[in-house]
C-alpha cells in the first residue's frame, strides 16, 4: 500500500475513533465505507475488526463504571447464536449489497411499530437484536445502526439510559462482536485476507488516541444533545451508503 494511502487511512481511523468516542457510533460506519473503497472485502473486514476492537475496548475501559451488564449479556448471547448460524452458511456478500444493507437498516428500525420498538431493558429483545446485529456485522462489517437504535430506546429518554451508559455498554458489546467477526473472516468463512499487521498496529494506536481525545467532548454534552446528534449522524451516513451502494450496483457489469 502506498505511503500516502497509509497516511490517509491513519487519519481516517483517528477521526472515526474520535467520532465514535463521542457518540459510541457512526465512526465505524464511516471507516468501513472507506476501507471497502480502498481494499478487498475480506481484508477490509479484518482491518476494521482490529481497529474497532481497539477503539471500543479502550472506550469500555474509560467508561467501565457505566457498563450495564444485563443488556450486554443478552446482546452477547444473540451474537453467539448468529455466529453459529453464519459459520454453517459461510456466505460473503459483494460490496454493493453490503453497502445497501448497511444503509437501509437504521431506517427500517426507525419505522418499526411501537410494540416492536427497542427496549434495552428487555432480555428477549436483547437476544433478538444481538442475533440480527451480528448477522449484519458479518454481512456488512458493522452493526452500529441497529445496536444504536436498541440502546437509544423507544423515544427520547424511553430507554432509560444516559449517554455514558449507552456508549460504555455498546463499546463492551462491540469488542465481542468485532472479535467474532475477525474470527469469522479469518477462517470460518474461508475468506482469510492478507492483513498488513503493521497497518493494523497503526490503526490500534490511532483508535486509542481518538477515543481518548473524545472523552471531554462527551462529558460536556447533555443527553438531549447526544440523542439529537446521534439521529442526524446515523441518517446522514446511512443515506450516503444507500447512494454509494446503488451507484455500484448500477455500474456493475
Amino acid at each position: 500500500m502506498a505511503p500516502l494511502t497509509i497516511l490517509l487511512l491513519c487519519l481516517v481511523m483517528l477521526g472515526t475513533s474520535f467520532l465514535s468516542g463521542i457518540f459510541g457510533m457512526a465512526g465505524g460506519l464511516v471507516l468501513i465505507g472507506v476501507l471497502l473503497a480502498l481494499m478487498p472485502l475480506p481484508e477490509a473486514m479484518a482491518l476494521h475488526a482490529v481497529t474497532q476492537m481497539a477503539s471500543n475496548g479502550w472506550r469500555g475501559v474509560l467508561w467501565r463504571r457505566h457498563i450495564l451488564w444485563r443488556p450486554l449479556l443478552a446482546i452477547g448471547a444473540g451474537f453467539g447464536l448468529a455466529l453459529l448460524l453464519w459459520s454453517l452458511v459461510g456466505w460473503v456478500p459483494d460490496k454493493p449489497l453490503a453497502l445497501l444493507a448497511l444503509g437501509i437498516t437504521p431506517f427500517l428500525v426507525k419505522v418499526m411499530p411501537a410494540r416492536l420498538a427497542p427496549d434495552p431493558h428487555n432480555p428477549a429483545q436483547g437476544l433478538a437484536y444481538g442475533g440480527v446485529a451480528m448477522s449484519l456485522m458479518l454481512l456488512t462489517g458493522v452493526s452500529g445502526p441497529l445496536i444504536d437504535r436498541f440502546f437509544l430506546g423507544r423515544k427520547e429518554g424511553g430507554g432509560g439510559l444516559d449517554r455514558r451508559q449507552i456508549v460504555a455498554t455498546k463499546a463492551a458489546g462491540q469488542v465481542l462482536g468485532h472479535a467474532l467477526k475477525l474470527a469469522y473472516f479469518s477462517g470460518l468463512a474461508g475468506q482469510t485476507g492478507d492483513l498488513d499487521w503493521r497497518l493494523a498496529l497503526m490503526g490500534v494506536a490511532c483508535s486509542m488516541l481518538g477515543t481518548t481525545l473524545a472523552r471531554r467532548v462527551l462529558e460536556a454534552m447533555t443527553d438531549t444533545q447526544y440523542r439529537s446528534w446521534t439521529d442526524r449522524l446515523i441518517g446522514a451516513v446511512s443515506g450516503t451508503y444507500i447512494l454509494y451502494g446503488g451507484y455500484l450496483l448500477a455500474v456493475a457489469p
